[in-house]
């Protein structure tokens, strides 16, 4: 008797524990994410990395090596691509001591037993863009090679590898043959990029490049819409025997040829940012979000790869929150490319396993908001029309309106409607102090919201309720050390 109870025991403990596992495992992704911290209003970096494993997103790419950021992904599995900025590329390039400073701080520091699961540090972002007119161009291999050397001196080289993003403009097709397999990186960079190819290479190190179908459709009126997405019925773009069904593929073998012909034909590629933003301009929305994410999440996934390389792509979603900090000069969506409201909710569904499962995105859990209270327009005030326009465009100076720009979501406002949003973001970013609400007279606070089915008023990030986000930790390490010992008692019952 007491020997089938103890049986009965095992067999609950050992289902319990398989349960677990089997849910652990099924919940991660190849998808990875970047998370971008240019808010006025930012959720707190443990919150954050909780949601991350949440929805089973197991790498995540950085803009810079954050102590908070990185302290929260301490002792979970994630992997990490760190950066350093393109502001620092010049020390890091002239002065090997200032990499070697740079990698103890932010890589030795955290890449320990337990630590920060750190695989990748990107050196600078799209330094070779045409906007920064060449001032990066001589800096980028040498900074490259002092940063792989500090980490190869640290003894972490075989696990971290120095890699540089790109943007996709560092390679083309001529006008007169527009096809993949007539693509080569753009001539005045070209030997220094095969320079920087013949490095990584030699590392065993990725090509990481960033992919915008919606820059595409944003920047050519007559660019087909449906190429821009993976589900369209547009004519495709036949290059011998390949056939292009979307931009996506298109450019990423245009890449590829590009590679070949610089003498790396297998050379490994990461598209480091990709994605579709959802206000600020009239191709950019919720539902063209999904559309493009869903379709991007399934391709990948689904092992077809593209026409020239067949596989699984590794991609990283971009991006994780909307960032309301960020300049706005490429244009106003710049502000809105997340997945995630600058709350932490999700936009809309999105399943990340790319198997068709219908699974929702968890959100930020525990956020704590300001009171519920908004800066209006008051329909009692003064009737100056010059004042009103004078205060709404200090207002959006500085804070941020892309919400009321053609196209977006909140363009459908009357003049009235446009003040008081302008006025309620200004009044949000200020914490609500009651005295960014007067515009020369012209507002007043309100308890009831003014936002309609299009157009949110937003109530901004509050910073309380760490009770409810540390019991919720607490309950997750439970859950982790009990996973622990499953696999210890699944080990000694095998």
């Amino acid at each position: 008797m007491e020997k089938t109870q103890s049986n009965h025991y095992q067999n609950v403990v050992i289902l319990l524990c398989a349960m677990m596992l089997a849910s652990s495992a099924s919940s991660s992704t190849s998808v990875g994410v970047n998370w971008g911290t240019m808010a006025t209003h930012l959720l707190s970096a443990s919150s954050v990395v909780d949601m991350l494993k949440d929805n089973g997103f197991n790498k995540v790419k950085l803009f810079d090596a954050d102590e908070s950021i990185l302290g929260a992904l301490s002792g979970t599995p994630i992997e990490v691509m760190l950066a350093v900025p393109n502001n620092m590329l010049a020390e890091m390039s002239s002065d090997a001591a200032a990499a070697t400073s740079w990698v103890d701080a932010n890589v030795t520091a955290y890449a320990y037993p337990g630590g920060v699961n750190i695989k990748y540090v990107a050196v600078g972002n799209e330094p070779f863009l045409k906007t920064y007119n060449g001032t990066y161009l001589l800096q980028t291999l040498p900074a490259l090679k002092n940063i792989q050397e500090a980490i190869n001196n640290a003894g972490l080289g075989s696990n971290i590898k120095a890699t540089v993003p790109f943007n996709a403009d560092i390679y083309n097709s001529p006008e007169s043959n527009p096809v993949p397999s007539a693509g080569d990186f753009r001539p005045e960079i070209r030997d220094l990029t095969v320079q920087i190819v013949q490095y990584l290479y030699s590392n065993n190190a990725p090509f990481v490049v960033n992919i915008y179908p919606f820059l595409s459709l944003y920047a050519n009126v007559y660019f087909p819409l449906d190429f821009a997405f993976f589900d369209g019925s547009n004519k495709p773009l036949r290059d011998g025997n390949n056939i292009y069904a979307n931009v996506f593929d298109a450019n990423l073998d245009t890449l590829l040829w590009s590679l070949t012909r610089a003498g790396y034909p297998d050379m490994k590629i990461m598209v480091g940012e990709v994605g579709w933003p959802t206000d600020g301009d009239r191709h950019a929305n919720i539902q063209s979000a999904k559309r493009f994410n869903q379709g991007l999440i399934e391709h990948v996934m689904s092992g077809e790869g593209t026409p020239l390389r067949k596989g699984r792509i590794d991609v990283y979603l971009f991006s994780l929150i909307d960032e309301d900090a960020k300049s706005i000069d490429p244009g106003s969506f710049e502000r809105h490319w997340g997945i995630f409201e600058f709350d932490g909710k999700p936009k809309y569904e999105l399943d990340l396993s790319g198997s068709q499962q219908n699974r929702g995105l968890v959100a930020v859990q525990g956020v704590a908001y300001m009171v519920r209270r908004w800066c209006v327009l008051d329909p009692h005030g003064k009737d100056v029309e010059w004042d009103l326009a004078k205060n709404v465009d200090y207002a959006c100076s500085l804070s941020d309106c892309t919400a009321l720009g053609y196209g977006s979501s909140c363009n459908h406002l009357s003049m009235q409607g446009n003040a008081s949003y302008a006025f309620n973001m200004y009044y949000q970013l200020k914490d609500q102090n009651e005295w960014d609400c007067d515009f020369s007279g012209l507002a007043m606070i309100t308890d009831q919201d003014p936002s309609d089915s299009r157009c949110r008023f937003p109530v901004m990030i509050g910073y309380g309720n760490r009770p409810v986000l540390m019991l919720r930790k607490k309950l997750v390490n439970i859950l982790l050390v009990f996973a622990e010992g499953c696999v210890v008692f699944l080990l000694l019952v095998s």
